[in-house]
């Protein structure tokens, strides 16, 4: 019976207070909407580290004979430059870092650009002597990338050492500028919701005051008077989080999976999977919030 005195008592606030309570909702969905969001920018970047940096390699490209480069000014690498360069990346300074090396003849440089420009104009604008040589190094720990290259780098006979991660770490820098911005976003639309929410619970009290004051002169106890109030609350941001996760279901559903990931099928997607492993955090966090800040309204202001 009390239960359901207070199911009543709460939909009543909810319908008596219909428009602050879906101001409540329409800001819990659009604040979880960019907390979501943020959180999925960031597990694709994490994703991307995860594919990409177990595969950065370091490759050190010999001067050709045609190089204009000032490292380059005595002519083509010879062998005893090649030679040195294999005996330095087997000494302990630097094998520590490394997993594997394969040496890239002109021939093989030259096989697979070929093959990379299939079918364009550019397949036979190049000869054999226009190539470099390189040694193309796997990383035992491709956050040392850096340590490697620049210890090769400057060397006799060496044009340039050149790391993959710096070519991914653009990517991954724009993608990480929107997390924040995401993020700072949702920080705003956060605080936006904890300033409506107790005045919708204060209106919510006011409008009820001669009932809760008869509540209060036939024993009922504080907890029981301000429990519907609360639930108002906690109501309002449910709906808006479970509109949050199902707005962001449909963009990764339709968006993200369906169209980018047919395009881009060699890259790890997030998928709806990540929206589901993120949701509870999302709706329990929602509602946990709105029934603290419902409470907190009710002590310092409703006075009920």
């Amino acid at each position: 019976m009390r239960f359901r005195f207070i199911l009543s008592q709460t939909f009543r606030g909810l319908w008596t207070n219909k428009a602050m309570a879906a101001s409540v909702t329409l800001v819990t969905f659009v604040s979880l909407l960019f907390i979501g969001a943020a959180s999925l920018l960031q597990t694709q970047v994490s994703n991307l580290k995860g594919d990409w940096y177990d595969k950065v390699e370091v490759s050190v490209f010999m001067c050709p004979s045609n190089s204009t480069a000032p490292q380059c000014a005595s002519g083509e690498a010879t062998d005893e430059q090649v030679a040195d360069i294999e005996e330095f990346l087997e000494t302990d300074e630097i094998s520590q870092y490394i997993d594997t090396v394969h040496f890239e003849t002109k021939a093989e440089a030259l096989e697979n650009f070929k093959q990379q420009m299939e079918g364009t104009a550019w397949v036979d604008s190049l000869s054999e002597d226009q190539m470099e040589s390189s040694f193309r190094i796997k990383l035992s720990d491709p956050e040392k990338y850096q340590i490697v290259a620049e210890s090769l780098d400057g060397r006799p006979g060496v044009l340039e050492a050149k790391d993959q991660r710096a070519q991914l770490e653009p990517l991954f820098d724009m993608l990480n500028r929107f997390t924040i911005i995401a993020g700072v976003l949702a920080g705003v639309m956060i605080v936006t919701a904890l300033m409506l929410m107790p005045t919708t619970i204060r209106l919510s009290a006011m409008s009820r005051r001669d009932e809760t004051e008869i509540m209060r002169y036939v024993g009922a106890s504080n907890f029981f008077i301000e429990l519907p109030f609360i639930l108002e609350g906690i109501i309002a941001a449910l709906t808006g989080s479970i509109l949050a996760v199902g707005g962001l279901w449909v963009t990764v559903k339709y968006f993200i999976t369906d169209w980018l990931g047919t395009s881009m099928s060699w890259m790890q997607i997030i998928n709806t999977g990540d929206v589901w492993r993120l949701s509870p955090f999302l709706v329990l966090g929602a509602m946990v919030v709105a029934g603290i800040a419902s409470w907190i309204t009710l002590r310092r202001y409703a006075k009920v």
